[in-house]
């Protein structure tokens, strides 16, 4: 895939994009930010400077990850979903000294007009559904939905929801629960 930047975005001197990433219209891309190969950066879309990117990200419209936010290869971003970085912020009272950092692991999606609260960790290829809001910690593979955000079943790799023995019906792949983890058997 060949890169891209919008006439219409802005990047700002110092941030570095990988190749083959696609930055769409309106976009603000601040110094320092870092984004990795084949990402697509939607419509109104904001990268904080302390904002780290992975490769092959989809990052769909009104989308802003702000400072201390760590999104891992293979994130999926829904449209308008919000990420957080103080716990409790005041206009009159400057915090950036106490921005909590949020991770999102290998191949997590998230679903439109989700809130992701600081501090958390949403581990690999899980899902967390439109409209969630995430308050504590996400195990991997877990299917997390409504306010506040709960576990509702497991998915797959793939995002399917996985049937009573934990087998993908898409891919046929095998799952294990370890002590309330999910494993993928290889």
């Amino acid at each position: 895939m060949e890169g891209m930047i919008h006439p219409t975005a802005v990047v700002d001197q110092g941030a570095q994009i990988g190749g083959g990433t696609k930055v769409w219209h309106f976009t603000h891309v601040m110094s320092g930010a870092n984004i990795g190969n084949d990402c697509v950066l939607g419509q109104n879309v904001y990268i904080g400077g302390k904002a780290i990117i992975g490769n092959r990200v989809k990052i769909q419209n009104n989308v802003s990850v702000y400072d201390e936010v760590v999104l891992e290869d293979d994130v999926f971003c829904g449209p308008s979903c919000v990420f957080t970085n103080v716990i409790n912020p005041r206009s009159f009272v400057e915090r950036k000294q106490e921005y909590k950092s949020t991770l999102v692991k290998k191949g997590a999606s998230i679903g439109a007009n989700a809130t992701i609260l600081c501090g958390v960790t949403i581990g690999a290829y899980a899902l967390i559904g439109a409209g969630a809001v995430v308050t504590t910690d996400v195990p991997d593979f877990a299917l997390m939905v409504g306010v506040p955000a709960v576990r509702k079943g497991w998915v797959s790799r793939n995002g399917v929801v996985l049937d009573e023995q934990f087998i993908c019906p898409e891919t046929h792949e095998r799952y294990q629960l370890v002590n309330g983890t999910l494993i993928w058997k290889t």
